[in-house]
């Protein structure tokens, strides 16, 4: 760590509360409001009497989520891109030392007697638990996939882990420093009704303890895989419950659409929210309240009367709500906006049953200047908003989906679903722009043609037709969101934890040998370890005609449907069922399963099953060493 005692408290404080790690947090007192600007690289101090800001701090980049220590003293904050820890002098609004961490920390807690900060690297798959005297890493407890936020008990025995992608929940003992017990959550089971909410749960974005320490709220969505691909029948918001004396799921619990989130619009319809991210709870476990990053919404539950929503608050003020905190008395819940960075107020009106919850104010402004052009932010606006009613024409039928809600915080979700040409992986989006022509099959060649996946998949801009050009206003929203994805900042290739001191390991040297031996880099070439980006047309443009990087090496399978092609290419871009685009190997290590369909869920497999001319005969020693490669490229 560089700066000085940064883990030194002036006197013993020892918290007895519960605490959850977020991108906005409070003092005891509720007197100071924090966020975690997320890419703007800085945090925010908030008078939240007032509702104004006191300061604003540069950080490291990409800061995520916030703790305090026990005596809120310092403040910590994970920074995702920096591997690193920045701690905060809460007195003097400046950072004074820096802790390294793994690969791209994300969630953070203390120990309750101050002394261990808890910290979660999401590509590492691990806590470190660091010795905030000796300023070290003293511990790397290993934990399931992609750990994402961190809750510790009030009496500090257990720390809560969720795995982002693969819907189980950690418990670590705090005492034994290990992983006692994984919770996994249930799948909803399948219904016949298939516009009725069902699904595999993923993308757990928070661990909410309840006030009487008795249970957990888990804000997460379901995917049905089912069916062919459709916004009112593959993505639903859902919020798991936890019993924490038996860290098990309260399944009949589960608050869904349709059952315990049924509140009606003025035409007697469900009112539907999506991409739920945070929760807090009255004081006296009376309310709870639901967020939805993608709809824009909360959700109201009365705990009292069976614990149903019984309001839902349409449209917070800004974009993509992704924290909130109750203000002490229970009357104000403070929202942080991720996308417009700025703070909305929610009037609770209190209590009472029969209260409602309003906007209250003008929201605060939360940073000096933005770190993004303008169109790179109504890009990266337009990609997490499920909100219907907000730009040139829907981005998605009745406030359903974001891109977001396949493209988990805009990479993987882990997740083949259906369509009509088979089984689709979820890719990441990681040089998307970079990485030649677009689908699994190559059947785009421009941005503009993920006009058939708003329509066919998200239920967006139906009245447009696919074989015109697209509308002036409709292009703004294209070229926006082309911009946010073509930005370097936005999705850069995640840094490979296999790496030996940033080089390859010696085995690793070794696969890199067997990778071009074997004739792999003849179709995984180049800077982004694809070939896809040679498929030019006579103009020298991408083109889908031109079919010449388009592999078979015999991943199809019998569900693979042909296909005539599509409007926006004139149908000139007709597919068989076992030919595919290359994909690229940056960041290949966290991206699993493989394959146009997922169907390989190790890079072990992978590489076992290619199958091309002359392809060497392998051993397994081998295959280890290409895997061991293909885990170090960035």
């Amino acid at each position: 760590m560089i700066g000085a005692a940064a883990g030194c408290q002036s006197e013993n404080v020892t918290r007895d509360y519960a605490v959850n790690s977020d991108n906005i947090i409070q003092t005891q007192d509720g007197k100071t409001i924090f966020t975690a600007n997320i890419d703007v690289n800085s945090v925010t101090f908030m008078d939240a009497k007032k509702k104004k800001v006191t300061a604003e701090v540069p950080v490291c980049k990409e800061p995520r989520q916030l703790t305090l220590s026990p005596d809120e003293e310092e403040l910590y904050v994970t920074c995702m891109y920096d591997n690193k820890v920045n701690v905060i002098s809460v007195e003097d609004k400046e950072v004074t030392g820096s802790i390294k961490t793994g690969v791209e920390p994300y969630g953070v807690v203390t120990s309750q007697d101050g002394e261990l900060l808890y910290v979660a690297n999401y590509r590492s798959d691990s806590v470190s638990v660091i010795d905030l005297e000796d300023e070290k890493t003293v511990k790397e407890i290993k934990t399931g996939n992609r750990p994402r936020t961190l809750a510790i008990t009030a009496d500090g025995g257990k720390l809560y882990v969720p795995e982002y992608l693969d819907a189980g929940i950690d418990v670590i003992d705090t005492k034994k420093q290990k992983v006692v017990k994984v919770i996994q959550l249930e799948n909803s089971p399948d219904k016949k009704d298939v516009k009725k909410s069902q699904g595999i749960p993923n993308t757990l974005e928070q661990f909410v303890i309840s006030p009487d320490g008795k249970t957990a709220w888990v804000p997460h969505m379901l995917t049905n895989v089912d069916t062919p691909v459709h916004f009112e029948e593959t993505i639903f918001p859902a919020i798991s419950v936890i019993d924490l004396k038996k860290d098990e799921e309260l399944v009949d619990e589960r608050k869904e659409l349709f059952t315990s989130i049924n509140v009606k619009d003025k035409n007697d319809k469900a009112m539907i929210v999506s991409n739920p991210y945070d929760v807090v709870f009255q004081k006296d476990g009376s309310k709870a309240y639901g967020l939805m990053s993608g709809s824009e919404d909360l959700v109201v539950f009365d705990l009292k009367r069976g614990g149903n929503a019984v309001q839902i608050l349409r449209r917070i003020e800004g974009d993509n709500p992704r924290g909130m905190v109750l203000s002490k008395d229970g009357k104000s819940i403070y929202v942080h906006n991720a996308m417009s960075h700025d703070v909305a107020t929610v009037a609770t009106g209190g209590k009472s049953a029969f209260a409602q919850a309003r906007l209250s104010g003008d929201n605060e402004k939360l940073i000096q200047k933005d770190s993004l052009t303008p169109l790179v932010r109504k890009g990266k606006k337009i990609f997490y908003s499920a909100n219907s009613d907000e730009y040139a024409t829907e981005i998605t039928g009745n406030n359903w989906m974001s891109c977001a809600s396949c493209h988990a915080d805009g990479d993987i979700n882990g997740l083949s679903i259906m369509t009509a040409k088979g089984l689709r992986n979820i890719p990441s989006n990681v040089g998307t722009t970079e990485n030649g022509l677009f689908m699994w099959d190559g059947t785009r060649d421009d941005f503009n043609d993920y006009l058939l996946t708003v329509q066919g998949e998200m239920g967006g801009m139906t009245e447009l037709d696919p074989g015109k050009p697209i509308p002036a206003e409709v292009q703004k929203m294209f070229d926006a969101m082309f911009a946010y994805l073509d930005d370097p900042q936005s999705f850069p290739a995640p840094k490979s934890p296999y790496r030996d001191g940033g080089k390859l390991s010696a085995d690793a040297a070794k696969g890199k040998e067997l990778f071009e031996k074997a004739g792999c880099i003849s179709c995984h070439a180049g800077s982004q370890f694809t070939d896809s980006t040679k498929a030019f047309g006579k103009d020298g443009k991408l083109s889908t005609k031109n079919i010449s990087f388009l592999h078979d090496i015999g991943t199809g399978s019998s569900i693979d449907k042909a296909s005539k092609g599509d409007a926006r290419a004139g149908f000139s871009n007709p597919r068989d069922a076992k030919s595919f685009d290359t994909p690229t190997l940056r960041g290949v290590y966290d991206t699993a399963p493989y394959f146009h369909d997922g169907s390989a869920k190790t890079l072990e497999e992978a590489i076992s099953r290619h199958e091309y001319k002359d392809k060497p005969n392998l051993s397994k020693g081998e295959v280890m060493q290409i895997t061991q490669y293909l885990k170090s490229i960035e």
